[in-house]
């Protein structure tokens, strides 16, 4: 599958080409981990050329913002899990107090009382993060209901409240389902988040695969105390954007002339703009970062290509930062090892 993703940065905009993830690049200690470092800063690396007015400062700054605002949506997606079960709960006690009333039966709550959910609800870490924020999903009541008229329609759902099987591990895989059933693929949603951040469209095929892993992880042997994902693995990490991008810009004409230098035989008039943008920043991650292996580097910023860019700019640029690399090598520019070259 092939999609046009339009990214904006201050009212920049330009289209990406963006194929299927691997998702299991993503799945780390941290949320905002260095594969989706290296995509914020490849989008706006792009977007600081295509400003006119350069200020290296704010476009860093842009930088953390974007990528808190990730961190913001796992967040966020999380509550939405939150909001469905209270609104699940609500109908539970209205239908009860109806049955009651006309001597009815009284309706299951297997759903409502959903005990993945419920350790969701009590969670420390997610209690502290909507302690601050404005933006809530009773905002968003009525695709709150809707989402909740959507469930009940599942066979998933049908399934759970006829299964006799009342185990933890059935109610946390109950909402692994509804996720990937649900939420991943919803237009409604995604026309929500567009308009509650410019970031969140952007992010969320991402995020999602960090939210389904944090289903997946909830042990109820944690309690309210069960670990979600931390925003970094570490201060490295949040280094690691910082020093990447300022390299990427700071040293852009050495890194262009190094291009030049090792690439005589290649055609640049083949080169969309934003290869160009792409093997910048892979050269800065190669002579920034002495402990990230030069195969590493080239092949996280060739499947980069293959997202953002033309269709046969994997395969140009893998060729391209081989030859860039072994010539910084040759030239004492570089100071890593590299696999003999096959013949």
């Amino acid at each position: 599958m092939v999609l046009l993703l339009v990214y904006s940065t201050k009212n920049l905009y330009f289209c990406i080409r963006k194929e299927e993830r691997n998702t299991n690049l993503y799945l780390y200690k941290g949320m905002i981990n260095r594969e989706l470092i290296r995509i914020k800063v490849v989008q706006l690396t792009y977007a600081y050329y295509q400003n006119g007015n350069k200020n290296i400062d704010n476009a860093e700054k842009e930088l953390l913002f974007s990528l808190s605002k990730a961190y913001d949506l796992y967040n966020y997606l999380l509550c939405l899990i939150v909001a469905i079960a209270r609104e699940e709960r609500h109908r539970v006690e209205v239908l009860t107090q109806r049955a009651e009333r006309e001597g009815m039966a009284i309706p299951s709550s297997k759903f409502a009382d959903n005990k993945f959910a419920l350790q969701l609800e009590e969670n420390k870490m997610l209690g502290e993060f909507t302690q601050g924020q404005k933006q809530t999903w009773e905002d968003n009541i009525e695709f709150v209901r809707k989402m909740c008229n959507m469930i009940e329609d599942t066979a998933a759902y049908k399934e759970y409240m006829q299964s006799s099987d009342d185990s933890y591990e059935a109610d946390r895989e109950l909402w692994r389902k509804l996720y990937r059933q649900l939420i991943q693929e919803n237009e409604d949603l995604d026309a929500i988040l567009e308009d509650k951040s410019l970031y969140w469209n952007d992010d969320k095929e991402v995020v999602d695969t960090f939210v389904l892993k944090t289903i997946k992880r909830f042990d109820p042997k944690n309690g309210t105390h069960q670990e979600l994902l931390p925003e970094y693995k570490d201060e490295e990490d949040k280094d690691f954007a910082r020093r990447l991008f300022r390299a990427t810009i700071l040293n852009a004409n050495d890194y262009q002339r190094y291009m030049s230098e090792a690439s005589r035989n290649w055609d640049f008039d083949r080169l969309a703009y934003m290869d160009v943008v792409i093997m910048q920043i892979a050269i800065a991650e190669m002579m920034t970062f002495p402990n990230i292996p030069v195969s590493v580097t080239i092949n996280e910023y060739v499947e980069l290509a293959k997202l953002y860019s033309t269709f046969k700019s994997g395969g140009y640029i893998n060729g391209m930062l081989d030859t860039i690399a072994r010539h910084l090598v040759r030239t004492g520019k570089l100071l890593k090892q590299m696999a003999p070259q096959e013949r």
